[in-house]
């Protein structure tokens, strides 16, 4: 009888790991099962590798949502899987670019830059397989692309945090970052997006050579990358995803596809401790007045812990703020377990 009280209690203390490691599951195996072209990697080498891949999938997952279930732990461990997931992205990137073309989704090499996901199939007048994925996790999931899904956000975070390994000291001492506001963010960042649609679409009309959009593709990837680098690390702020990339400012708005929310209560004091705390500038003075935060918000959750009111919440229609943000947890690190399944170029 104690033991099966323990076992019980042992059952009650890893539920999230065990939802988490199923729904993992659940969803490679579906892709296991039918995409023709082998998706997970470990199939194309050995018959059935798919299927040990995914357990090992399901295993992180279950890991790493035990990790980040304590508010306190979230920022260290969404930036260290997501850090690793963009890892894992780019070396299988370069691997295929030696000539090992099964680490590559179909074989063909294309430029592995974000806005390329939908520009990219505006130009050509195809929808391939990371436009669904894309637009799966944003149904699913809101914002959690920008904050644990997307392999150059992972960047443009690393970027803006400084050096991984003291950002947990930082963050319980409350001295983490400066307070820097990003003006203008939403004109430049829907201009960038105006530009670029319409680039796209011209380019398709006049038929003109491959190497234009190559050219072009490229001019947009260095850029970001040099906003990362230079920009992003110096105003400690993730300015690449908030104010430059195009998919970032069309997440901003189908995320509220999603019934997902985070709203500040009126126990709010004003003190303005997690506004230094905010990577995507969504908790500047206006956005804590008007109790929720901005629109560049990802609902990443680095802010929740350091709340010391405890006024930062999710919501999800009538369930309680915990058990929302433990569903959240669930679907946002579940996605991103799969997509280190099967996210490559």
């Amino acid at each position: 009888m104690v033991e099966m009280i323990d076992l019980i209690k042992l059952i009650k203390s890893r539920k999230l790991s065990l939802i988490t490691f199923f729904v993992t599951g659940i969803l490679l195996s579906l892709v296991q099962i039918k995409v023709s072209l082998p998706a997970i990697l470990l199939e194309r080498f050995i018959k059935g590798g798919g299927w040990i891949e995914i357990l090992l999938l399901s295993v992180y997952a279950s890991f790493v949502i035990h990790r980040m279930k304590d508010p306190g732990n979230i920022a260290y461990w969404r930036r260290l899987t997501w850090a690793a997931f963009s890892a894992v992205f780019f070396l299988q990137l370069i691997i295929g670019l030696f000539g090992f073309e099964r680490f590559l989704m179909t074989g063909r090499l294309h430029f592995p830059i974000p806005a390329l996901i939908i520009l990219g199939m505006m130009y050509r007048m195809k929808i391939s397989f990371m436009p669904v994925l894309f637009i799966s996790t944003v149904v699913l999931s809101g914002p959690a692309w920008c904050s644990h899904l997307c392999y150059f956000g992972a960047l443009d975070n690393l970027a803006a945090s400084g050096r991984m390994g003291r950002l947990d000291n930082l963050a319980a001492s409350g001295r983490m970052g400066r307070n820097v506001t990003l003006r203008n963010k939403n004109i430049i960042k829907h201009s960038i997006l105006g530009l670029a649609v319409p680039f796209t679409v011209v380019l398709r009309a006049l038929k003109l050579p491959v190497l234009y959009a190559v050219i072009s593709a490229g001019i947009l990837g260095v850029a970001g990358v040099f906003i990362i680098v230079f920009i992003s690390s110096r105003k400690k702020k993730m300015v690449h995803c908030v104010t430059y990339c195009p998919i970032g400012t069309i997440v901003m708005y189908l995320k509220y596809i999603s019934p997902f929310r985070m709203f500040i209560d009126d126990r709010c004091n004003e003190c303005m401790r997690c506004s230094s705390h905010c990577k995507y500038d969504a908790l500047n003075v206006t956005d804590i007045k008007k109790r929720r935060p901005g629109l560049s918000c990802t609902y990443c959750g680095d802010c929740v812990a350091v709340c010391k009111s405890g006024s930062i919440k999710y919501r999800f229609f009538n369930m309680s703020p915990e058990k929302a943000r433990n569903f959240y947890l669930i679907i946002s690190i579940s996605l991103h377990a799969v997509f280190f399944g099967l996210a490559r170029i």
